[in-house]
């Protein structure tokens, strides 16, 4: 819900429950004393309500469940306590002590139990329907990587950078899924699976990432990609991928999809006529007098004038740069060999 709902929302009840002490005061029979304070108590009432909605601002389902948990654990212990023998064979000038006493029982107890739960250190599930939740602390954007984000491995490197101030979350499935791959008999796919664990192990001997493991357990789907679009809307989670088909899936049920391609494409530098570039020539180019050498993001250079200096870093000045279907390709004069 926008805070344009959120807000009609909000004068709604608080008109409501000025319209409601209007009414109470009005069926009292005492209207004309009490209806200015019925009013005013309506309307304080329904503000105060208001500002628990605001104070609870971010106060997750998650934490909601963790509280109604740790209260009904406390006040169960609190209930066996009372009905235990300790309170049993007391007169009744004591009964006014007793009841204190269970009733500082109950709050005690029910408080402990809410901190105890909301601090998240013991497990306890939840089942909202397919899914098994493990409580997390939930303060931070959180990012949920797939198969093919460990395997690809570039990951490591921009969480090395620190760009990326999110949880990493790991889904158990995913890890399943890419054990599953490392322990495959084709060469091939073992080696990616194995690459990919090795990757999740750098990213786990980073201190400074928050990288936790997801066990939730999401039964009913059988489908990888349909799992973890299902739990990125439960978590409120962005999932980081470099799969094409989970991309769309995602972008469909209104996931917020980061691709590591897309970030490659957006970070790859602009190029302009008359700039000038440093590039290692390792090959001849179509003309007698050209060489060819690549930048870090693909892009073919052809510089003229620099067949001689093959195997050398030259410096050269940019005289177009026109797309390809490799990407780009950028014709440049040269200008002189770098030391």
């Amino acid at each position: 819900m926008d805070r344009k709902n959120i807000l009609i929302l909000r004068i709604f009840f608080l008109l409501l429950c000025g319209t409601g002490s209007w009414l109470l005061a009005h069926s009292t029979g005492d209207w004309d004393h009490l209806r200015s304070n019925f009013l005013i108590g309506g309307l304080l009432l329904g503000g105060l309500v208001i500002l628990v909605d605001i104070l609870l601002k971010g106060f997750s389902l998650r934490g909601l469940t963790a509280l109604t948990f740790g209260l009904a654990v406390g006040a169960l212990v609190a209930f066996l306590l009372s009905a235990s023998p300790l309170f049993e064979g007391f007169d009744e000038e004591s009964e006014q002590m007793v009841f204190l006493v269970r009733l500082g029982l109950f709050v005690i107890l029910s408080y402990l139990g809410a901190v105890i739960a909301l601090r998240g250190k013991d497990e306890f599930n939840l089942i909202i329907p397919y899914v098994r939740f493990v409580p997390h602390d939930v303060d931070v954007p959180m990012i949920i990587l797939d198969t093919s984000a460990l395997i690809d491995g570039r990951i490591a490197k921009i969480a090395r950078t620190r760009f990326l101030s999110n949880a990493f979350v790991i889904p158990r499935f995913v890890l399943n899924e890419l054990q599953s791959v490392a322990d495959s008999p084709d060469p091939e796919k073992k080696a990616r699976g194995r690459y990919g664990l090795a990757v999740l192990n750098e990213l786990r001997n980073m201190d400074f990432i928050d990288l936790r493991i997801e066990e939730s357990s999401v039964s009913d789907i059988k489908n990888v990609d349909a799992k973890l679009v299902f739990l990125a809307r439960q978590l409120r989670a962005k999932l980081l991928t470099i799969d094409y088909n989970l991309n769309k899936m995602a972008e469909f049920q209104e996931v917020q999809c980061l691709n590591i391609n897309d970030l490659v494409k957006s970070l790859t530098k602009d190029w302009t006529t008359g700039e000038v570039l440093e590039i290692y020539l390792n090959k001849e180019g179509r003309e007698p007098d050209q060489a060819v050498g690549y930048m870090a993001d693909g892009a073919m250079v052809v510089v003229n004038d620099a067949r001689e200096h093959m195997g050398k870093m030259v410096q050269a000045k940019i005289v177009s740069a026109i797309p390809s279907a490799a990407g780009r390709m950028i014709f440049a004069n040269f200008v002189k060999v770098l030391d």
